[in-house]
C-alpha cells in the first residue's frame, strides 16, 4: 500500500494499483480533446462543449437495450446522493458528492483514490462534478474554493478561495474549461451578496477576471442575487461563454429592486478570455418566485424557419422554453412547456412579461410553476436525428405568500406546493410544441436526460428505476431499479469496443453494458 503526503487523500490499495497500472501516464487533456472528445471519453460536465448530452455511439439499439446487464457497480459508503456527472478520461472516471473526489477504474469498477476536503461550513446541497486539463483536477468545496488535484493520484496541487462562506457563499457546480482557463459560478441566496463568474489561471490558481451579474451593492434601484452555481456551455467559433443566472434578493419581495433586475435569471454570453458581456437575455425579468435560469444553456446548429442559425435553446424554470440566435441574443422562439400563468405575455424581444397580479401577496396566489420551477439543475438533451429537446419536466402549482413580518428582505415569503408530478417531454425546437411526453409520476424526477444517435433516451423515474425510452415515441424500452433516488445525470462511452452507460443511484455508481454474445 502506497502512504501519500496528504492526510485527506485516501491511498491506493495494491489491487487497484495494479489492475490499472497502465493509467499512471500523463493525462494530457489538452484543447483539441475538449473540443471534439473521442468515444472513449466524456472529458467534461457536458460531454463536450454544446451541453447537447447527445452521444453518437450505437452499440446499444431500441432492438437490444432489454439486454443490458451490470457490469459493475461502486459504492461510495456515503449517505450523500451522488448528483455529480462523472467525467472520463484514459480508462478513469472521476467523480464527486460533496467534500470528496473519486478516481475508479471504468472498466471494473476498482477504486484507485478517494480524495476527502476538510470539515468545512458550506452548503452541502450538492456536488456537480469535476473537470479536467492537462493532468490536473478541478473541484469545487461547499465552502466555495476551488481546489486543483493532481489526477494520478488525488492530491493537492493548489487551493484558493473563489468566495467566502462566512458572507453566505457556497459552490456546487463542475468548473469548465476554455483554452487555459478554469471558469466557475459560485452559489449563495442572501440580501446584498453579489455574485459572478470567475476565471482562474489552471497551473497557478491565480484569479484572471471577474464578471459580475448584478451593479454594486447600494446601487439605486439595484438588485443582488444572481447565484451562477451551474456549468456554462462554449461556442469556440464565436469565442463565447454562456451562462445562466439566478433569481435576485430578496426573493419573493420585488418592491425595493424595481425594473428588470439585471442580468439576475438571464442568459448571459461572455467573452471567456476577458469576462467582458456580449449580450444578455432576461429569461424572468424581475422574478418574485425564486425561478433561476442556471438551466442548461443548449448550444445547436441549423435550420430554423428555413435559415441557418447558430442557436441556444433553454427550458427555463420559469416554465418557459426559449430559442435564441446565440451570435447577439435575439429570440427566435419563446413559448411554454407546461402550466404558466404568471405572465401577462411576451414583449417585443421575446421575454415574458411579469402580471404583477402573480407577485406574493398576504391572502397568497395560486402560481404555475410551483418554486422547483418546470425543470431545474437536471440537464436536458437534443437530438439532432429527430430535432427533438428532451427535458425531464415538472407541471406544478403552488401557493405564493407575501408575509408582512418578515420584511423586504431575505425570502420574504413562503411557497406552499399544491401539486406536481414528473414528465419527460419531446419538445420539438421549430415550433415549440410537445411531440410527445412520458409520465414518471405525481413524485416528480430528479434524473437528467442522455439520448444516443441509435435512438435512444437514458433516464430515470420517481421511483428510482433508471430508464431507456424510444426517441421517437418516449416508451419504455428497458428498466432497471437503482433502489434509491436519482438525482445525477447519465453518460455513456466505449472502451474496448464495449459501449457502457453509467448511471447512479443514492450513493451508487452502476454501469451497465450488453453482453458479450449480444454484440
Amino acid at each position: 500500500m502506497k502512504f501519500l503526503k496528504n492526510a485527506s487523500v485516501v491511498v491506493l490499495s495494491a489491487l487497484a494499483w495494479s489492475a490499472s497500472a497502465h493509467w499512471l501516464h500523463a493525462q494530457n487533456v489538452d484543447a483539441a480533446t475538449l473540443l471534439k472528445p473521442p468515444a472513449n471519453s466524456w472529458p467534461s460536465y457536458h460531454g463536450d462543449y454544446t451541453g447537447q448530452r447527445h452521444s453518437k455511439l450505437t452499440q446499444i439499439t431500441p432492438k437490444n437495450v432489454g439486454n443490458l446487464t451490470l457490469a459493475w457497480a461502486f459504492q461510495t459508503q456515503h449517505t450523500a446522493t451522488i448528483k455529480s456527472t462523472p467525467i472520463l478520461v484514459d480508462g478513469i472516471l472521476y467523480f464527486t458528492i460533496p467534500d470528496n473526489v473519486w478516481a475508479v477504474d471504468a472498466r471494473s469498477g476498482h477504486q484507485l483514490w478517494h480524495y476527502t476536503y476538510p470539515p468545512n461550513k458550506g452548503d452541502h446541497i450538492g456536488q456537480r462534478g469535476v473537470a479536467i486539463y492537462k493532468d490536473w483536477l478541478f473541484f469545487r468545496s461547499p465552502d466555495a474554493h476551488l481546489i486543483s488535484l493532481n489526477a494520478k493520484d488525488g492530491t493537492v496541487r493548489w487551493n484558493v478561495e473563489v468566495a467566502d462562506v462566512n458572507k453566505g457563499y457556497w459552490a456546487t457546480e463542475a468548473p469548465m474549461i476554455v483554452g487555459n482557463h478554469v471558469i466557475v459560478g459560485t452559489g449563495g441566496d442572501l440580501d446584498n451578496l453579489p455574485t459572478f463568474i470567475k476565471s482562474f489561471d489552471p497551473e497557478t490558481g491565480k484569479m484572471q477576471w471577474e464578471w459580475n451579474v448584478t451593479p454594486p451593492s447600494g446601487t439605486p434601484g439595484g438588485s443582488t442575487g444572481g447565484t451562477t452555481w451551474m456549468s456554462g456551455t462554449y461556442d469556440p467559433d464565436l469565442n463565447l461563454i454562456y451562462w445562466g443566472t439566478g433569481n435576485p434578493t430578496p426573493v419573493l419581495a420585488g418592491k425595493t429592486r424595481p425594473g428588470d433586475d439585471l442580468y439576475t435569471c438571464s442568459i448571459v454570453a461572455l467573452n471567456p478570455d476577458t469576462g467582458k458581456l456580449v449580450w444578455g437575455f432576461s429569461a424572468s425579468p424581475h422574478d418574485t418566485h425564486d425561478w433561476d435560469a442556471v438551466e442548461i444553456p443548449v448550444l445547436v446548429d441549423g435550420m430554423f424557419h428555413g435559415k441557418q442559425h447558430k442557436m441556444l435553446m433553454q427550458a427555463s424554470r420559469n416554465g418557459y422554453f426559449f430559442v435564441l440566435d446565440r451570435t447577439n441574443g435575439k429570440s427566435l422562439l419563446t413559448t411554454t412547456f407546461g402550466p404558466t400563468n404568471w405572465a401577462l405575455g411576451l414583449d417585443k424581444d421575446g421575454r415574458p412579461i411579469p402580471n404583477p397580479a402573480k407577485e406574493p401577496a398576504p391572502d397568497g396566489r395560486i402560481i404555475a410553476p410551483d418554486e422547483g420551477g418546470m425543470t431545474n439543475f437536471r440537464s436536458p438533451s437534443f437530438d439532432p436525428k429527430t430535432g427533438l429537446f428532451i427535458v425531464d419536466a415538472h407541471p406544478s402549482w403552488s401557493i405564493y405568500f407575501s408575509k408582512p413580518a418578515d420584511g423586504d428582505y431575505g425570502w420574504a415569503g413562503g411557497d406552499y406546493g399544491l401539486w406536481g408530478k414528473g414528465v419527460i417531454e419531446a419538445i420539438d425546437y421549430q415550433t415549440g410544441k410537445i411531440r410527445w411526453s412520458h409520465e414518471l409520476g405525481e413524485e416528480g424526477s430528479g434524473a437528467g436526460v442522455l439520448t444516443t444517435d441509435s435512438g435512444l433516451i437514458f433516464t430515470g423515474d420517481a421511483h428510482g428505476n433508471f430508464l431507456a425510452l424510444d426517441t421517437t415515441n418516449g416508451k419504455t424500452l428497458w428498466h432497471a431499479g437503482s433502489g434509491a433516488g436519482i438525482a445525477s445525470s447519465p453518460i455513456t462511452y466505449e472502451l474496448d469496443g464495449k459501449q457502457y452507460l453509467l448511471t447512479s443511484g443514492g450513493g451508487v455508481l452502476f454501469a451497465w453494458k450488453l453482453p458479450d454474445a449480444v454484440h
